[in-house]
């Protein structure tokens, strides 16, 4: 076997691959060799098959196995020899294939693009600033004033409903005057401008009193999900039984228990750890940008340019799906990809690449029980189908490194955020939310 290199240009790399036709002869026999002792054909006991024969009738078949092998095992030999490593899958071309003949040597055309050196750069002479924001009392009331309003009774109002206000009532709907499935309930409570009604019914209901009857007409929005009511216009009769106002439960640790705490104080404990929580998290946001910012300045070297187009095609693609939602599949023309989204690829790739060579060396790994963690999390928004979204990753790899590849980023991002120079800042809760729009309006 002989392999020729016929290209090497900045990451690119070209070689020729010859498997000569005893090579390949030998793997046939060898494959033959391996199977002989199970084969049983009429006129020979099992395993006593001759080789000429094997060869005569199986031959022909494993000699496409063989090549595979050969050319994979070439492969891997100099992959292991040179320590190279492709950016993506190399590209493998037979160049003899048309006219190529039992007896004839193999040769093939290898060509992909190598990962690049990367030199770390002193992670300790990054200088950050850590957003700290603590929970005051002022925060902590509102958030229990929120938990009181959950938490909400109401009593009977006399007077005329307004939003906010519970209306329990029957209700019959009709479409051109006929009935429909679905359309009529009995003591239904409905909380005025809570939007839980189509557009348009919640509004008619404003200003009635119990005992009082109302004819309330809509039209279903075209993108209804029953497709036998979406567009048309219905009109449901109300017959309004009470009209209550909301009253707030009362901050005291009755309340408290309603939401699992032992007391208002030990609620207002969990509140305030919740919320310094939330600031945390976005606070990390915010050093996590500084921190790949100062990366992206500090380093330089060649990027792959297969990576480079391949992620500025994905993200014109997913853009021009946000700009167009009522498209689900990829039925659309070409998406052009413009030097705004080469110049964002260009960076994710080099930060990519970056982070995902810091990983290795430091033997970074996302453990099973983090990965476990990740699925369940997102097996959440699958009500009723975790089982299958479980099997579902266990049977695509490609979904599990989704979910693996960001656990690792934020690993290796805690890692350098380790060592580099990061001082704390105490701020206000409104100075990190606009440190957090600063953020999205870049993006």
């Amino acid at each position: 076997m002989q392999v020729t290199e016929t290209l090497n240009d900045g990451l690119k790399r070209g070689y020729t691959i010859t498997v000569t036709a005893d090579e390949l002869a030998a793997k046939v026999d060898e494959k033959l060799r391996e199977a002989q002792p199970e084969i049983e054909i009429k006129g020979f006991r099992k395993g006593k098959v001759p080789m000429a024969m094997l060869k005569k009738q199986f031959g022909q078949r494993l000699m496409g196995e063989a090549m595979q092998e050969a050319v994979d095992g070439a492969m891997q030999a100099h992959f292991d020899e040179t320590g190279a490593r492709p950016a993506m899958q190399p590209k493998v071309e037979m160049q003899n294939g048309e006219t190529w003949k039992e007896g004839d040597d193999v040769t093939v055309a290898l060509s992909y693009e190598a990962l690049p050196e990367i030199d770390e750069p002193d992670f300790a002479a990054i200088t950050l600033e850590r957003l700290v924001v603590k929970a005051d009392d002022a925060a902590v009331t509102e958030a229990l004033e929120n938990l009181a309003k959950q938490a909400q009774d109401f009593e009977d109002k006399d007077g005329a409903a307004e939003n906010g206000d519970q209306v329990t009532f029957d209700f019959t709907g009709r479409i051109d005057g006929e009935a429909f499935e679905g359309g009529a309930a009995t003591d239904y409570p409905l909380v005025l401008g809570s939007g839980q009604f189509i557009p348009g019914f919640e509004e008619q209901l404003v200003g009635a009193k119990a005992g009082e009857s109302r004819d309330v007409t809509v039209t279903f929005p075209e993108n209804y999900g029953a497709a036998n009511l979406a567009g048309k216009e219905a009109v449901f009769e109300c017959a309004v039984k009470a009209v209550k106002a909301a009253k707030a439960a009362e901050l005291t640790d009755e309340l408290a228990a309603r939401f699992g705490a032992e007391s208002l104080d030990a609620l207002k404990g969990q509140i305030r750890e919740g919320l310094e929580g939330e600031y945390a998290q976005a606070a990390r946001a915010v050093v996590k940008r500084g921190l790949l910012d100062a990366l992206d300045s500090a380093v330089t070297f060649d990027l792959p340019e297969s990576l480079v187009e391949a992620e500025a095609s994905q993200i014109a693609h997913q853009l021009w799906h946000d700009e167009h939602p009522e498209v689900h599949d990829h039925n659309h023309g070409s998406v052009e990809v413009s030097d705004e989204h080469r110049s964002l690829a260009v960076r994710r790739v080099k930060l990519g690449l970056l982070l995902a060579e810091v990983g290795r060396k430091a033997e970074v790994e996302v453990t099973d029980a983090e990965m476990t963690q990740a699925i369940i999390q997102q097996a959440r928004q699958y009500p009723g189908q975790e089982r299958e979204f479980f099997e579902f990753v266990q049977k695509n790899p490609q979904m599990q490194q989704q979910l693996r590849a960001p656990l690792f980023e934020d690993k290796v991002v805690d890692m350098v955020l380790g060592k580099a120079a990061v001082t704390e800042k105490e701020v206000s809760k409104d100075d990190l939310k606009a440190a957090l729009d600063a953020l999205e309006a870049e993006a």
